[in-house]
């Protein structure tokens, strides 16, 4: 249960789980119910190039429930846990004043821990730092970069797996920048966490039901565009470390686009991208506590029918929202 000092915080609402666990589905019913705005926390998410490719909600979605920082990101912009936790901030405060309840849907664990339990305050490295990062990335492979990070800060290599570019790039620019290691860092002093009361539903189906969805959304995606969009990010030119140019499906469309695999062969490689990487965010929720938490909700299946979910879950927020189970429902 939450701390008695967490009383008089606000409510919030935390829906976290795996890439295509039904969380988007879920969030538009118990917003409906609980006259909700629904605030984004998946980071690939945030970008407005590729709508289809990162299942953003529907322009009709947004427009039934107010939805927050949905595609406010430009691909170029690498983005940053801090970053995404002020934009949060702001956003359930806006949320509150107009008498909404914050639901925070998505799949980034470093988000909700960022919000939830605090996050280390970082300078910001600076341009040059980062555009070393990117060409030492760009040049020699991330395995490399691993090795000279091991060299100059073995604390935070330690802690990164010589394929996380993203993170390796990361941690680079951090000590290049600083001077200070990201490890020593984050054992610093860190920003607070929100001052919320946060009930969290966390879905953990079963694989097979994942991939199945997951193969079933990749068709429908490519039917609705998604070649298109990647055709488009590619045109920018942009920085293939950038974490959009890395989301699931972009390289492997990419590559079909650059007529070295076929669009067949692409769809195969995203799929099993897509799994992989829910393998790891199920990993991540399941051994880390999003606290501090007034109660944790579990559902170990895809949720396919929202509606009866929400009344589930309803059920289980009725003390923690102080309103009964049955309290009439409002417009959005």
């Amino acid at each position: 249960m939450a701390a008695a000092d967490d009383a008089g915080n606000p409510p919030a609402l935390i829906l976290a789980g795996p890439t295509c666990s039904g969380k988007s589905a879920l969030a538009l019913a118990l917003a409906r119910d609980l006259r909700g705005t629904i605030i984004n926390a998946d980071a690939m998410q945030t970008y407005r190039d590729l709508r289809v490719l990162t299942a953003r909600p529907t322009a009709a979605e947004e427009a039934a429930i107010p939805h927050a920082l949905y595609g406010t990101r430009a691909a170029s912009d690498p983005g940053t846990a801090a970053s995404w936790r002020a934009a949060a901030r702001d956003a359930m405060a806006h949320a509150h004043e107009a008498g909404r309840l914050p639901i925070l849907c998505g799949g980034t664990g470093l988000y909700f821990a960022a919000l939830t339990q605090g996050l280390a305050e970082i300078p910001d490295p600076g341009p040059t730092a980062r555009a070393e990062a990117r060409a030492l990335l760009a040049d020699q492979g991330p395995a490399a970069l691993h090795a000279r990070l091991a060299e100059a800060d073995p604390a935070t290599a330690a802690r990164l797996r010589p394929t996380d570019s993203q993170r390796l790039a990361r941690a680079w620019e951090v000590l290049r920048g600083t001077g200070t290691g990201l490890a020593a860092w984050q054992a610093g002093p860190a920003l607070p966490p929100a001052p919320y009361r946060f009930f969290a539903v966390r879905l953990d189906p079963p694989r097979p039901a994942l991939r199945d969805a997951i193969t079933a959304r990749f068709a429908a995606m490519l039917h609705a565009g998604a070649l298109d969009e990647v055709r488009a990010l590619r045109a920018q030119h942009l920085d293939p470390a950038l974490p959009l140019m890395r989301a699931h499906g972009v390289p492997e469309l990419a590559a079909h686009l650059r007529g070295e695999i076929t669009l067949a062969d692409a769809s195969t490689r995203a799929i099993a991208a897509t799994m992989a990487y829910t393998k790891r965010q199920a990993t991540w929720f399941r051994h880390h506590d999003l606290a501090p938490i007034a109660q944790t909700c579990i559902i170990n299946t895809r949720i396919d029918n929202p509606e009866q979910f929400s009344e589930r879950i309803l059920a289980a927020m009725q003390n923690f929202l102080h309103m009964p189970v049955d309290a009439p429902q409002h417009a959005p």
